[in-house]
This record gives C-alpha cells, sequence and structure tokens, in this order.
C-alpha cells in the first residue's frame, strides 16, 4: 500500500508499506493466466489458417484441401459463427492494452537512485505532463519492491527518468501488470524554465499528435506513448506531439488560443528528443522476458531500414 504526508512545502512524500498476501496471489494467478494464454498462441493460429483456407476454397468455388476434408464439417461450423473480433487469431499483445480504454492511466513518476537537483526538477515536470499521476522519491527501494506496490495500488504505468552527470538522458515506460517495457535515450533536453517566454502549464486532459508511427513496431510504440494520457475533451486547449522523423521521436508541449481565425501557439515545456533502443515484453524488473526490440551497433548507419516510420 501507499501512503501520503504533505510536508510544509506542499511536497508528497510516499511510504511504502508491505503488499498484503492475497493481492500477491492475485498478481500469480493473473500472471498464469496470461502465460496460459499466450501459450495458446500457436494453436489459436493454426486453426485460424485452416478456416482461411476453406474460404478461399468455397469462395473460389474449389474443392477443399484434402488435408482439411477430415475437419471441414467442424470449422465450417465454426465459420459460421465467426464475427470480426473472432474471425482473426488473438495476440496475447493485445491483452496488455485490451482494457486500456475502461478507466484512467495511473501513474507513478520515479528516478533512478541518487538523483540530482536537476533531475529532480526534471521529474516534477515530467509529472505534471500527465494527468492522475504521482511522483515517489526513489529512496534506497529496489525495483522490484516499486513495481510489486505500483501493482497492489493499481498503477497502470511506471515512468522512470534517469541521467548521466546531471544531465537527464534516459526514460523508462513500464505498462503494469504484464508490460510491455520501453527504454528511451533523451538527447537536447532542455527545461521549462530554459525556455523563453514559457506559458504556464495547464492540468487539462491535452490532445495528442503521434505523427509518423506507421510500421509494426510504431503502432506497438505509438499505442504505449497514447495510453500514459486520458481521453481529452473536445475544447483541451493543451496539446502534446510525439513527432517521428528518421526513427527520432520529438516532444513537444504546447498550449494554444484562438481568437477568430487567428491561432496562437505558445510552448509551455519540457521539449527533448526521444530514441527507442529497446522494447521489452514483460515489466521493469522481468530482466529474463524476452526482447521486441533493440538497438545494435550496425543499425546506425545511414541507409539502414526505418523501423518506427517512413
Amino acid at each position: 500500500e501507499i501512503e501520503e504526508h504533505r510536508g510544509k512545502k506542499g511536497d508528497t512524500l510516499i511510504l511504502f508499506l508491505p503488499p498484503q498476501r492475497p493481492m500477491l496471489r492475485r498478481n500469480v494467478r493473473l500472471r498464469k493466466e496470461y502465460l496460459y494464454r499466450k501459450s495458446l498462441e500457436g494453436k489459436e493460429a493454426a486453426v485460424s489458417e485452416k478456416k482461411r483456407a476453406i474460404k478461399e476454397a468455397l469462395a473460389q468455388g474449389k474443392s477443399i484441401p484434402t488435408e482439411l476434408r477430415g475437419e471441414e464439417e467442424s470449422l465450417r461450423g465454426e465459420i459460421a459463427w465467426d464475427d470480426e473480433r473472432t474471425s482473426t487469431p488473438h495476440d496475447t499483445i493485445d491483452d496488455e492494452y485490451a482494457y486500456a480504454g475502461s478507466r484512467d492511466p495511473k501513474i507513478c513518476v520515479t528516478t533512478s537512485r541518487d538523483p540530482s537537483s536537476r533531475l529532480k526538477a526534471f521529474a516534477k515536470e515530467i509529472k505534471l505532463l500527465f494527468p492522475n499521476s504521482q511522483r515517489v522519491n526513489r529512496g534506497n527501494h529496489k525495483v522490484e519492491e516499486i513495481v510489486e506496490v505500483c501493482r497492489s495500488n493499481e498503477f497502470t504505468d511506471i515512468v522512470v527518468v534517469q541521467e548521466t552527470r546531471g544531465e537527464p538522458d534516459g526514460l523508462i515506460i513500464s505498462h503494469l501488470p504484464f508490460g510491455p517495457t520501453a527504454y528511451f535515450t533523451l538527447r537536447n533536453c532542455v527545461q521549462r524554465h530554459d525556455i523563453p517566454n514559457c506559458g504556464t502549464m495547464s492540468e487539462a486532459i491535452p490532445q495528442l499528435i503521434i505523427n509518423n508511427f506507421e510500421t509494426k513496431l510504431g503502432g506497438r510504440l505509438s499505442t504505449v506513448l497514447k495510453n500514459l494520457f486520458p481521453v481529452p475533451k473536445p475544447d483541451s486547449k493543451r496539446v502534446v506531439t510525439f513527432s517521428n522523423e528518421d526513427d527520432h521521436i520529438s516532444f513537444r508541449h504546447h498550449m494554444y488560443s484562438k481568437e477568430g481565425k487567428t491561432v496562437t501557439l505558445q510552448e509551455v515545456g519540457p521539449r527533448f528528443e526521444m530514441q527507442l533502443y529497446k522494447l521489452r515484453q514483460g515489466t521493469l524488473e522481468q530482466n529474463e522476458a524476452d526482447n521486441e526490440y533493440i538497438l545494435r551497433p550496425f543499425m546506425n548507419s545511414a541507409k539502414r531500414k526505418k523501423i518506427i516510420g517512413s
């Protein structure tokens, strides 16, 4: 569980309490169910391929393939009951965000150990970006402890910011309870107080602009990013942009106002560039989980294939 205490200056001190045993048993059960559904992927894909072959044969007026004639009757009965959702094989990757829209995301923002004052200030700005988020002082807590407490308190995501010599250079986004976990390198990080004529940051739910995430991995990454934000209201004047160019994602944060036909755009920060270097299927503490993508040194050539967008 989590306890909150307000300090004299309004800071939030969050204390970790050990999770209860029933919650631990529930997490183990959910994980086993998820792994069981994942183990059925191959079987479902094989059955779906057989159905597709029978559909094509019937549509073209051809005879049923010889190897499927023994199963034709049962498969045609299943085809009759298929709809848009069941006609294609179900992917367990979709299970991770299957119920993402049923409730607003709840995000835990923390840092690496012994953060500098600049990283603490950057973590505060990241916390303000996400509605319904809480900033947690890392202290001496292990990653496993933080993930387990966030699971038991129904957090949907963990965001970790990292630094090198006082400069923020890393961002990790881990979706709970099953993953995935995306690792980003940060470059050209400019905080709010360094932006000239920086506007006031609104707490309204922002409109999202996600540009040039066209590949399969880009769509996966787009799902990770957009599910950090609740559904905005149509009249929201706050805009968050993730724009991809050559596999480098530019993050910008603006407020806009409209007077007649004139639209005024004001940057409210922070501002930084992101580059994905790893996407892992599990959560933050699961080092043994499978990697969906890893940036290799030989992929830094100018002629390499773009992995996120066109």
